[in-house]
Parts: C-alpha cells; structure tokens; sequence
C-alpha cells in the first residue's frame, strides 16, 4: 500500500474512452492484463460517495491494475453539478436500451422520506446520452467476467445471479445479498447487462458520511481491485 503522504494523486494512467455532454472525458483505469471485472462509480452524480471511496482504493495501491478496470466517474457532469441525472436531466441509469427501457419519466427522492417527486427524463431514446453509448461501447469491447456498479444508500449487495464474487462482497462488507432490490428498475445498467447475458453486481453502500463509509468499504474496495475471478 501506497503511504498517506503519497495518496494526495491517482498515480496510474487513466484512458479516454468517450465524452460527455459538455465534454468532459470519460476515463476508465485499464488493467496490465485481461479485464476480469470492471468496477465504476458515479454514475448517479448525487452518489459522489462512490466516487470518492473508489478513488481513495485506486490511489491506495502501489502496484498497477493486474485484472480489474475502473471508472470513477461514468457521469462526470451530474457529479461536477451535483445533480442525479447527467447534464441533459437524463437518469442515465434508466437510459439503457434494455428491453424493459420506457419513454418518459423517472422520479427519485429529494430527501429520506419524502415522495419520489422530483421529475427526470429517461432519455429521448434508448443510448440516447453520450455517457450511455460509451460505457455500452467499453464494457462491449472489455467483455469482462464481471461488473460491479457501485450505489447508495439502499446498503445492500444485488447480485441475482448469486455469484462467487457477490457472495464473498456480502459476507465482507456485512451486507444482505439479495435479488433484486424490490422495486423494478426498467433501463438500469443491471437491465442491460442482464439482457446481454452478462453478470453484474450492483454494490449499494449505507446512507452513512464517506468517513463512516470509509472504515469498512475502502479496505473491501482495496481487495476488490485485486481480485481475479477463478470461473
């Protein structure tokens, strides 16, 4: 592990592998060999806690990615805003062209408690927002064995295919594993990935402060980086 002092920068180089809507690049950190799983954060620009906790395991390490890849921001713009929805006012998590996808609205809560009443789009189309189209075109040309979509705050491990990786990422962070999340989620990452045939995990942390967060999540995110899926 790399010491304090020296955690201040991301020292590994980052590849551009889009843009978004007001041109902010799209970087993803590439692993020496073969992309085993890849990790992202951020997709939601109000859950910078993802971000933030991927970031502080990414700068953490001394050595390169051998076999993980990783995002620390799939939707730059919503994070810089600090709005959910991308610069557009599209939830790109409901922008998906999975088969589930609906035109329309999407709602989500503006506090803890409160009605889901705040009004976004789900897109003019399906891979409608640049963000969509080049994660779709990355994950696409990686094919990795696993993806690992990190949340908040419903503090739980989604993982419906119940895999290896999804149990181990339960039983570590203290977190139910479950199926679903119980509510339907059409145009979601996870929608698509299913669709696809691909397995996903969606890694939803509590509603905690990211110093909370950090106590249990980050040495997690820290092994998660180095692990290999075995088949």
């Amino acid at each position: 592990m790399v010491p304090h002092t020296q955690r201040g920068i991301i020292r590994h180089p980052a590849q551009v592998y889009g843009y978004s809507v007001r041109g902010a690049p799209l970087e993803v950190y590439l692993p020496e060999g073969k992309t085993e799983c890849l990790v992202f954060a951020g997709i939601h620009g109000e859950e910078a806690e993802t971000t933030i906790l991927l970031s502080r395991a990414l700068r953490s390490r001394r050595h390169t990615l051998q076999h993980c890849a990783v995002i620390l921001a799939a939707n730059p713009d919503g994070l810089a805003l600090g709005t959910r929805a991308n610069a557009n006012g599209v939830d790109l998590n409901r922008n998906f062209p999975a088969r589930n996808w609906r035109e329309g609205h999407v709602c989500h809560r503006w506090s803890e408690g409160c009605a889901q009443e705040v009004v976004l789009s789900t897109g003019s189309a399906p891979a409608s927002e640049p963000e969509t189209l080049a994660l779709m075109q990355l994950v696409e040309r990686l094919s990795p064995a696993y993806l690992v979509a990190l949340h908040g705050p419903l503090a739980c491990i989604d993982d419906p295919q119940g895999s290896a990786l999804g149990c181990w990422l339960a039983e570590a962070s203290g977190l139910p594993l479950v199926a679903d999340i119980g509510s339907p989620t059409p145009g979601s990452f996870g929608s698509w990935c299913q669709d696809q045939g691909r397995a996903v995990i969606t890694y939803e942390l509590p509603p905690d402060s990211v110093w909370a967060l950090q106590a249990v999540h980050l040495p997690l995110l820290s092994r998660l980086l180095d692990w290999r899926w075995s088949g």
